[in-house]
């Protein structure tokens, strides 16, 4: 699969294999500075050179984070997303310290509602206006320390107002990258749906896809196709479900969508899971490297909070998988033929 875009005449080089930002924003638990940088070393160690973030990721710290490392590398060898379309507001009395977040609160202070273990030291404040966007990225470039962002997605329009996204957001993006202040756009959305009308609305180079076509499930996406047509590539993300194709064997507690496994889910998995083990490969394996064999994805992205993850994920991204168990499951019709 080639994993190269191209904007004007510059071509990005992404990798089959992308690192996502979320986990080391806190997404759900809170991951100490010291292994946040290590996870973000250990995908550079691991060849990882496409980055991507949002300042929704832990109201910043996500953004923070990374730049901490990535501003030590050579920035001509790695590509950097990050997300328009959320500003993040100061909120009066509660003071922020460190990169960490720690922060000097008064007592009951609130955490942030959104997922993240983090304080609630701003609100997100949807702004999808040319005026909101060229502010967005002026500061995720301060929190990042660094100079450009490759690529700017729209970030999550289908949950807000797609209409709005589609009229004001995504002009404003073409407009900047005619400007050179990026290199690539695109939108990034949990739906197949929204995500095929802003490529036809728009000129757009990416769609990060997340959750929408993986090993456990392909509803007919025509999204894909059109992709293909119009020379957009998909960054597939949300290749384990959830966790739930995370591990070979299925436990009864494994999540879907972001809740527990129902158990016909968790049936499926615990199927694909034995066909893969009778071929020698894991479902993992299995699951990363199925999410680049439509022709319209360019890379898979998956988070990590732990070193060893991004390691176990290189080697299986970098494992054989036969062909022979591609064919089987398409026989079985438990994928596209």
């Amino acid at each position: 699969m080639n994993a190269d875009i191209s904007s004007g005449a510059r071509a990005l080089q992404l990798g089959r294999l992308g690192f996502g930002g979320a986990g080391i924003g806190n997404l759900y638990r809170a991951v100490p500075d010291s292994q946040a940088s290590a996870v973000v070393e250990a995908a550079w160690d691991a060849g990882i050179r496409y980055f991507d973030t949002a300042p929704h990721y832990g109201l910043g710290l996500s953004e923070r984070r990374l730049g901490s490392v990535l501003k030590d590398k050579p920035r001509q060898e790695f590509a950097l997303s990050t997300k328009v379309g959320r500003l993040l507001e100061p909120k009066q009395g509660v003071l922020m310290g460190g990169t960490d977040q720690k922060a000097e609160q008064a007592p009951g202070a609130p955490r942030d509602s959104e997922g993240f273990d983090v304080p609630a030291a701003s609100r997100r404040v949807w702004d999808f206006s040319e005026r909101g966007i060229r502010q967005s990225i002026e500061e995720s470039l301060e929190r990042l320390g660094l100079d450009y962002v490759d690529i700017a997605y729209l970030h999550d329009a289908d949950v807000h107002d797609l209409a709005g996204g589609i009229r004001d957001g995504l002009p404003a993006l073409e407009k900047l990258r005619a400007e050179g202040l990026v290199r690539a756009i695109g939108v990034g959305l949990n739906s197949a749906e929204a995500a095929l009308d802003c490529v036809e609305a728009a000129d757009l180079d990416l769609v990060m896809l997340a959750g929408r076509y993986t090993l456990l499930e392909q509803p007919e996406v025509p999204l894909l196709q059109r992709c293909v047509e119009k020379g957009t590539g998909v960054v597939n993300v949300g290749a384990y479900n959830s966790g739930l194709l995370a591990r070979h064997n299925v436990p009864d507690d494994a999540h879907y969508n972001y809740g527990q496994a129902p158990h016909a889910q968790l049936e499926r998995a615990r199927q694909l899971a034995a066909i893969c083990g009778s071929f020698a490969v894991e479902l993992p394996t299995a699951a990363l490297q199925f999410g680049l064999r439509h022709a319209a994805v360019v890379n898979v992205t998956v988070g990590a909070t732990a070193p060893e993850q991004i390691s176990d994920n290189a080697a299986r991204m970098a494992e054989e998988v036969p062909e022979a168990l591609w064919a089987e499951l398409s026989r079985l019709g438990l994928i596209p033929s």
